[in-house]
């Protein structure tokens, strides 16, 4: 790739800009699933019903989907850490004024203003580790960082369940709002700074033809300059696919345990803990042996999923239900870095920001869609329906990247 940040990168791991990278995936997971783990208490205090405080998490994520692109554009000439900084101070705010919100309709409000950052953080530090490591080292990279994101649901998503049970949902954001200033301090103080101005071009005039255009000077065909266009896309609707099934059951994953695998309230922030705590050791797996096949792991994850999906809706006993949830967060913890990486392999470097951007939106239409579905499926056939999503979303993605690899 004729990027002079690949060619030049450092033969060792860059180990603290990406564990910076990782703190803040953290925060930023953390402060988007808020509503699921704080969701029976805040739906009590703010006087609305359960499913009502899921969709906050469809508003923050149909932001995403609405504004990425366009401010990623309108941002393409500010600099990347600085313009993280400026994202984490807006979760900072968000966080802080829900935690003071009156009433449900400022909290949607302010989860908007959220979601505005959401959306340019990812299409940022989603390839920030692309400027840092050589190709070569990238799904390593990849996993690292998005390591962040299984320490969300290890620590910070339990953590925020027992804020809400201990001393009210309000304080839980009020912390993660404090902990995204000490995040953007960090970023300040840590992260290097990268020279993006390489997408300058690609963010005015498209991907497309920018490498059309440089295979034609170098007389290759532009049906071979264009390959790459078919598996990125594979790679975005199959990560769409997989986030609609996984967060149509993981939005409502606290009511989902108590109405239908019958735990009892004070086994929530427990049981997301081991959750997570199984999601970090496959994500450990990952980056010290695995990440070479991604396509390959990929699905052997999606199948694990499906197995966990199917012992949910055949069982109900609360031991076996955990069990499966455990299975099902093993095979989840690897996923997400996988997915991303399947999409940065094949990508040209100039067209890399703009990628991320796309597969940001897919992943959010994903999560806005999946709480949505979620809750339709809930109101329509019950809770005991809700791991059909994941199951026949699994399935569909399993199909297009076999397909798709094939091809």
């Amino acid at each position: 790739m004729p990027s002079s940040a690949r060619t030049t990168a450092p033969a060792r791991l860059p180990m603290a800009a990406l564990l910076t990278l990782s703190f803040t995936i953290f925060v930023n997971i953390t402060v988007e699933m808020l509503p699921m783990g704080l969701m029976l208490p805040m739906s009590r205090d703010l006087d609305v019903s359960a499913e009502l405080v899921g969709l906050l998490v469809t508003v923050f994520a149909f932001t995403v989907v609405l504004t990425s692109s366009l401010l990623i554009w309108l941002t393409r000439k500010v600099s990347r850490k600085l313009l993280v900084v400026i994202v984490l101070v807006v979760f900072a705010l968000s966080c802080i004024g829900v935690a003071v919100a009156p009433g449900f309709g400022a909290v949607v409000a302010l989860r908007i203003a959220g979601g505005l950052a959401h959306g340019v953080f990812w299409a940022v530090v989603g390839s920030y580790s692309a400027y840092l490591v050589p190709k070569a080292q990238l799904g390593r990279a990849v996993a690292i960082v998005n390591a962040g994101g299984s320490v969300a649901f290890v620590l910070g998503v339990p953590l925020a369940t027992l804020m809400g049970q201990l001393i009210g949902w309000r304080w839980a954001f009020a912390f993660f709002g404090i902990v995204s200033i000490v995040a953007a301090l960090v970023v300040a103080k840590v992260l290097p700074a990268v020279d993006h101005r390489a997408e300058d071009v690609v963010a005015q005039t498209g991907p497309v033809d920018v490498v059309a255009d440089a295979g034609a000077a170098s007389g290759a065909p532009a049906r071979s300059q264009r390959a790459w266009l078919f598996p990125v896309i594979a790679a975005i609707v199959s990560t769409t696919l997989v986030m609609i099934g996984q967060y149509a059951v993981y939005t409502h994953i606290t009511p989902y345990l108590v109405e239908h695998g019958g735990l009892p309230e004070t086994w929530l922030s427990p049981t997301l803990l081991l959750y997570g705590v199984v999601g970090v050791v496959a994500l450990v797996l990952l980056s010290i042996w695995f990440g070479k096949r991604p396509t390959v792991e990929a699905i052997v994850c999606l199948l694990l999923i499906v197995v966990g999906m199917i012992v949910l809706l055949m069982f109900d006993a609360p031991l076996v239900v955990i069990g499966a949830v455990l299975l099902w967060g093993f095979a989840f913890g690897a996923l997400p870095p996988l997915l991303q990486t399947r999409a940065m392999h094949v990508v040209p470097a100039r067209a890399l920001q703009p990628t991320m951007a796309l597969y940001t939106t897919g992943f959010n239409i994903g999560i806005g869609g999946g709480a949505l579905l979620g809750t339709i499926v809930i109101g329509a056939f019950g809770f005991a329906a809700l791991p059909w999503t994941l199951l026949l979303s699994a399935v569909a993605a399993i199909a297009l990247m076999a397909f798709s690899s094939r091809r």
